[in-house]
């Protein structure tokens, strides 16, 4: 199908889906910019940044597809929604660690590695299934990004491995981190309110069916690393699907928005 023969009846499921993905990686592609200037060594602050700003890419395609449904001018809906009406999951919002980029910034690595790379896993698992979505603008926004997220998976992948399988103290800040971001990561993983009608018009394959994908990728890898396997992924600060949200992202968003706010005709 396409914009113009969607049936009313699934625009809705549609429109709820694309602000998921569209605000997953606009959210977490901040928190990847923020680490610009801060990463372990130059090389990886070129790599982090670039991939941050494929992210942002990503986010702006899939705002472009809500424009396109009716849904307003993509710059207005990324920067001059309420923080109730993001649909981003909780987990992505969260800080870097304390202090703020400009202050004091005593940011978590292992932190970032663990989230980015889980994150990543279930990236790919969800393009996977999006590039055969019903909704054909919206494959062919999986096809172009699979070009880039290959790349970025690998990366997280390798840093995720190398630190589990590193120091003792490596080890042990990956598993404080890995407990911090399991706490929450069941949101990345679920489809909101709207999952039923969402998998129902064939947008994208089920929600068990892509957890059940991201849990077996997930223990193999922990198996490999030779690390215990966590168990079920948790909601504890609730479900961003439903605009649950933290003053973490009410922060990010007014700084992600201070720019186009103050002036609506600069470029994103």
């Amino acid at each position: 199908m396409t914009q113009e023969t969607v049936k009313p009846q699934e625009k809705e499921a549609l429109i709820e889906l694309l602000y998921q993905l569209a605000d997953d990686d606009f959210i977490l592609s901040f928190r990847g910019s923020e680490w610009l200037g801060l990463a372990p060594h130059i090389e990886e602050d070129v790599a982090f940044s670039s991939i941050s700003q494929d992210m942002m890419g990503h986010a702006n395609l899939y705002y472009n597809l809500l424009e396109g449904l009716g849904e307003g001018d993509a710059d207005k809906i990324a920067h001059l929604r309420s923080v109730e009406k993001f649909r981003n999951a909780i987990i992505l919002e969260e800080v870097n660690g304390p202090g703020t980029y400009l202050k004091e910034p005593d940011y978590d690595w292992a932190f970032a590695v663990v989230r980015n790379y889980f994150y990543a896993v279930h990236k790919q698992i969800r393009l996977d299934s999006l590039r055969h979505s019903a909704y054909e603008p919206l494959a062919e926004a999986a096809r172009k990004i699979m070009t880039e997220q290959y790349y970025h998976l690998m990366h997280w992948e390798i840093w995720f491995k190398q630190l589990m399988t590193s120091t003792d103290e490596a080890i042990k800040r990956m598993n404080t981190a890995i407990e911090k971001v399991w706490k929450d990561f069941g949101g990345v993983l679920t489809l909101g309110p709207s999952y039923a009608d969402i998998v129902k018009a064939n947008f994208i394959d089920d929600e068990a069916v892509m957890k059940k994908r991201w849990t077996n990728k997930m223990e193999a890898v922990f198996k490999e690393v030779g690390a215990n396997y966590p168990g079920e992924p948790r909601m504890e600060r609730g479900n961003g699907r439903n605009g649950v949200h933290t003053e973490d992202l009410k922060h990010a968003l007014s700084t992600l928005s201070e720019v186009y706010a103050t002036n609506p005709s600069t470029g994103w």
